[in-house]
């Protein structure tokens, strides 16, 4: 389809999402496959639809935001997180983390954020900030109700403790939906929270360039207190870490210098 840079203009006057900061050939696929399934065969049609029709407009923001998600996704990283970043973020920093879940999708990551804090701190002491560009995903995660393959990983302590079995999915307690903030955020637009003890952000910068992710991770070491952390997703690695100011703890860990 022909007209491609006049339609991330229009989609960004629209939405906010700049269409360039993306890998432009799977995204213009992803496009592509939308713009059929509504019968249309060039852009300008589909952005007149995209103005009409609002619930048009909110499947293809969420189909430009990639929502794979899962409790304690690669639970060694969540291990190490429980074991050696926790305890080193309450002696530095104390109980009242400030923590910011980036990209949260559907809720997954700061639910999960939360019962690993639990096990170290109160859960009267929580709080996450969790954002994402995404109104439908941010509605699914206040819901929090789950399939059994999004919490497989899950520790059969927090199964049993935290979760409710409905029908074939399993509903998130409210002690633990309570200490979650969601918030519309747009990664590569809005303003980052400052002075953040811990940063989670995984397995969705990789959508982005390099100049975006550049940016991304010049952001996070800003938002970071010096000595917070930043963890991100095992398909991820930051190159020129040092250059960002970041001190490399472990493969998905890096440290404010």
């Amino acid at each position: 389809m022909e007209g491609y840079e006049e339609f991330k203009k229009q989609v960004l006057s629209l939405t906010h999402i700049d269409l360039s900061l993306y890998k432009e050939k799977q995204m213009r696929r992803r496009i592509d496959s939308l713009v059929t399934k509504h019968h249309l065969d060039n852009y300008p049609a589909y952005v007149k639809l995209l103005r009409e029709d609002r619930s048009v407009f909110e499947e293809f923001v969420n189909f430009l935001t990639i929502n794979v998600s899962e409790f304690y996704r690669n639970p060694d990283q969540w291990k190490l997180l429980d074991e050696e970043y926790i305890p080193y973020l309450i002696e530095k920093f104390g109980r009242n983390l400030k923590i910011w879940s980036a990209a949260c999708s559907t809720g997954d990551e700061p639910y999960s954020l939360v019962m690993a804090l639990s096990k170290h701190i109160p859960l009267a002491n929580i709080r996450i900030m969790a954002t994402d560009i995404d109104k439908q995903v941010l509605a699914q995660a206040k819901a929090g109700l789950y399939s059994e393959k999004s919490i497989k990983s899950v520790p059969d302590e927090f199964k049993a403790k935290y979760f409710t079995k409905i029908g074939t999915s399993y509903q998130i307690s409210d002690e633990i939906k309570k200490r979650v903030e969601f918030r519309e955020g747009n990664l590569l637009k809005d303003t980052y929270p400052s002075a953040c003890d811990l940063i989670v952000c995984r397995n969705v910068v990789i959508y982005f360039t390099d100049e975006a992710k550049h940016d991304i991770y010049e952001k996070f070491n800003k938002s970071l207190k010096t000595g917070g952390l930043l963890f991100i997703g095992s398909t991820e690695q930051i190159m020129e870490y040092r250059e960002l100011g970041y001190k490399r703890r472990s493969s998905f860990f890096y440290e404010k210098e």
